[in-house]
């Protein structure tokens, strides 16, 4: 066990990387005050973004590494033969308030491995969280909850965390049971239904608990799950548990890794494929099956866009017209945003839209002439032509590059 604290940051801060679910968006009304300290408003060693656009720096540890479990894909299992260390409670705290001071965050997220219980390490993350409310810290603060811990507990750590995540891990239940068998699939659904449930009944009661609400992570590419099922047990949770947000996470090589994973990491673009198939479900109106049709056998084309992918299997909707076209529709032409589309239904309200009009509404527009057509532009059956995919794909490629 490592005693100093330098050397402890350097372990924890490492070992909290494998963790994708960090973000600040959907907090707000916090402010230090001139006898406090933070704020979870201001601008701004982990960067996530607000949704507007705003860099947010959070001190991202864990609270130890240690851990009673021993889940084949996690580095930090009971089995794997890693340097260990240890924070307490003051120590995080003092990392915590110093490293504001110094400009260096303007928030924390803390996680944990099992440490003598689940009560006990949940205990010890609310008290953290806690402490550096007593001590004036207005900052954001998110807490990673453990499902097997004592509800009372996560309860009162969401008393003081601005957000909770609780994560899935893995999109079936049956591959959590052989790669983790200390979790239980149930026990995971149950917190998060508890969670949403305190957080709806303080948001009616206009009180603080979670108020950023609750969150998750999946990790991608460990057992046999395709895309199709990683996306339908999102589904579930956004519909049934209100999630903020599902992060995934692409499964990272371990040592001495369990014959029971993934021979090989996936590659990485699925895991951006997957972010992007994501936001199409929660703002797009697509559902699970149409996303996965636009690929094959259950996985998203690794090359293009699911949007783009959807649009080119599905020609007989296109083109749409920007004049005339239902909003639904719009949305589904690739490179137009939601933002776009609002914009376009607003603005042809007055007039007939041009072309040169949704470029200066669109920066996606390249994309998106193929498959709509304004008052001066028609695409001449420029949708059913059989090298458009490879007329799009390069420039969608350098998108990502």
């Amino acid at each position: 066990m490592e005693n100093s604290l330098s050397r402890k940051l350097e372990i924890l801060a490492d070992a909290a990387k494998y963790d994708a679910s960090c973000a600040s968006s959907g907090s707000k009304g916090r402010k230090g005050g001139k006898e406090g300290l933070g704020s979870t408003t201001g601008a701004g060693i982990c960067h996530s973004y607000t949704p507007d656009g705003r860099c947010v720096s959070l001190l991202k540890i864990l609270l130890t590494n240690y851990c009673l479990f021993d889940c084949a894909y996690c580095i930090n299992r009971r089995s794997s033969n890693v340097a260990r260390a240890r924070f307490t409670v003051e120590e995080v705290v003092t990392l915590t308030t110093e490293f504001y001071r110094r400009n260096y965050i303007e928030g924390l997220f803390l996680s944990s491995g099992i440490i003598k219980s689940p009560d006990h390490t949940m205990e010890q993350m609310m008290l953290v969280a806690k402490t550096l409310r007593d001590q004036g810290f207005a900052g954001y603060i998110h807490l990673k909850s453990i499902p097997e811990a004592n509800p009372w507990l996560i309860e009162q750590a969401g008393l003081y965390a601005d957000r909770m995540s609780i994560n899935l891990e893995l999109p079936k239940s049956e591959s959590l049971k052989a790669l983790a068998p200390e979790k239980n699939r149930d026990t995971i659904d149950r917190a998060m239904g508890q969670m949403h449930e305190r957080i709806a009944e303080a948001k009616e009661e206009r009180r603080r608990f979670s108020p950023a609400g609750q969150s998750t992570q999946v990790i991608v590419g460990a057992d046999d799950a395709n895309d199709e099922t990683v996306l339908a047990a999102s589904d579930v949770m956004y519909s049934r548990y209100a999630l903020r947000r599902v992060y995934y996470s692409a499964f990272s090589p371990i040592p001495d890794a369990s014959a029971l994973l993934a021979a090989k990491p996936p590659p990485l673009q699925r895991e951006n494929r997957l972010y992007q198939a994501d936001w199409l479900l929660r703002y797009y109106g697509f559902s699970v099956s149409e996303i996965a049709a636009g690929g094959t056998g259950g996985m998203l084309d690794l090359e293009i866009d699911p949007k783009l992918a959807w649009a080119l299997k599905h020609r007989m909707n296109f083109p749409v017209d920007v004049n005339t076209g239902p909003r639904e529709l719009l949305l589904r032409v690739p490179g137009l945003g939601v933002r776009a589309v609002n914009r376009i239904i607003q603005t042809r309200r007055y007039t007939r839209l041009r072309l040169s009009d949704v470029v200066r509404l669109s920066p996606g527009i390249r994309r998106a002439m193929p498959f709509l057509i304004a008052a001066d532009h028609s695409p001449v059956r420029l949708t059913d032509r059989a090298n458009l995919r490879q007329q799009l794909v390069p420039r969608q490629m350098n998108l990502f590059a």
